[in-house]
């Protein structure tokens, strides 16, 4: 079976594409007459340092750190797609989410969706408590939940939709609407499981929609990078202050690689959704496979939600095999077409194990809450041929499980 013979109308049904947006990616940003060869591709300025026509009167660049060409061209490009005023990129996504927390002050309570990247947990439970900061740890799939942890001095919700690695998904305009009722609380949702081409945060609410660029946005497993866009004028002259005073900024010739990336990411979110689809649908029919969690699947629970908000879904999902532990590093280990590594979001299919990788940094009790067990097992599913996918993903299965027979080998 091939991506392109799925025969259902599961990729239909979303919110319709957003308009323009693969012209804005190839073109916003990107005017030839802002270099003096007029050259098309925007150039890679590797200069650290720019030549003042006079003390203190400068072109619009005095030092890289505070402002580059070629970071100038994929921030505009990333706010268009975001449909942003502005955006600011990074060294890395928690370079990003470093930046944004530094908006804060000590005492400050944070609200941070329960299940969200292993890194992002560690940062808020070990490093920002070190700053002073309180994190409240929500499940802000329940609005309930979400509106009863505000504090007083609750100052950031940052949400994940979907989250990493459980694909549980959050209604982001619902969540947005309770948060600002409270006051000027500012609202955080990490896209980078969909990138701008499926969902726009902003547009639904949100103050900020970051991203580890490292992912999708990119999508060829080549750079590191953050990305954070903002609507709202306070909050861009802060974090630009902040990015320069800081100073994790990516080097120009990464963004120069992150802004060509950019350049197909609607073809390639459109092949990651075909390949993903026909993927969680072989795994979901296998008696192998425990449960399949993907929000592309009616039996995602929250199916409807993802349909709502978005104009499809990526390659990520869940899955948990049958048996334990072993079963799933027999699994692991005999993938060939998956590899076995961390990061998500390439054009290369990839697998991994949260609870031995992505995720050994969450107390195992909170893992455990969450549902991160020893047979969870996630995957990027990439632009491979979707035969090729799900040809591995068989023969691995019946390495794990060599007993149970398929009606289809019967004979």
């Amino acid at each position: 079976m091939s991506a392109g013979d799925t025969g259902n109308d599961l990729l239909s049904g979303f919110q319709p594409p957003f308009e323009h947006f693969s012209t804005q990616a190839l073109h916003v940003g990107q005017e030839p007459e802002q270099w003096k060869s007029m050259a098309v591709v925007p150039l890679i300025s590797l200069s650290t340092t720019f030549k003042q026509s006079g003390p203190g009167e400068h072109a619009g660049f005095e030092y890289s750190r505070s402002g580059n060409p070629t970071r100038n061209s994929l921030e505009k490009a990333i706010a268009a797609v975001d449909g942003a005023k502005y955006s600011l990129a990074f060294a890395s996504g928690l370079a990003a989410t470093v930046t944004i927390v530094h908006l804060l002050k000590s005492g400050d309570n944070i609200i941070c969706m329960n299940d969200v990247y292993g890194g992002t947990n560690r940062y808020f439970r070990r490093i920002a408590s070190d700053m002073g900061l309180e994190t409240s740890f929500v499940d802000c799939t329940s609005l309930k939940c979400l509106d009863a942890a505000i504090k007083p001095n609750t100052k950031l919700v940052w949400i994940e939709t979907p989250t990493n690695p459980m694909m549980a998904v959050v209604d982001i305009k619902a969540c947005a609407e309770i948060v600002h009722k409270h006051g000027d609380i500012i609202m955080v949702v990490d896209n980078t499981f969909m990138s701008a081409y499926f969902q726009r945060p902003l547009a639904l609410g949100a103050d900020i929609c970051m991203y580890s660029a490292t992912k999708y946005m990119n999508g060829h497993s080549d750079v590191i990078m953050g990305l954070a866009s903002t609507n709202r004028d306070d909050i861009y002259e802060r974090l630009k202050f902040l990015q320069n005073a800081i100073g994790a900024v990516p080097s120009p010739f990464d963004c120069y690689m992150c802004n060509r990336g950019l350049k197909t990411l609607a073809l390639r979110m459109k092949q990651h959704f075909e390949n993903a689809l026909v993927v969680a649908q072989f795994l979901e029919a296998d008696p192998r496979v425990e449960k399949v969690i993907f929000p592309g699947l009616p039996s995602h629970p929250q199916y409807n939600l993802m349909k709502q908000q978005c104009t499809g879904c990526s390659g990520m999902m869940a899955f948990l095999i049958k048996g334990g532990l072993e079963n799933a590093k027999t699994l692991l280990k005999n993938l060939k077409l998956f590899t076995l590594a961390e990061s998500l979001g390439g054009y290369e299919s990839l697998v991994e194990h949260p609870a031995l990788m992505t995720h050994a940094s969450v107390p195992k009790e909170d893992r455990n809450a969450l549902g991160i067990s020893d047979t969870l097992i996630r995957l990027s599913v990439g632009l491979e041929d979707a035969a090729d996918l799900i040809e591995d993903l068989h023969q691995a299965l019946k390495a794990a499980h060599p007993n149970v027979i398929i009606p289809a080998e019967r004979n």
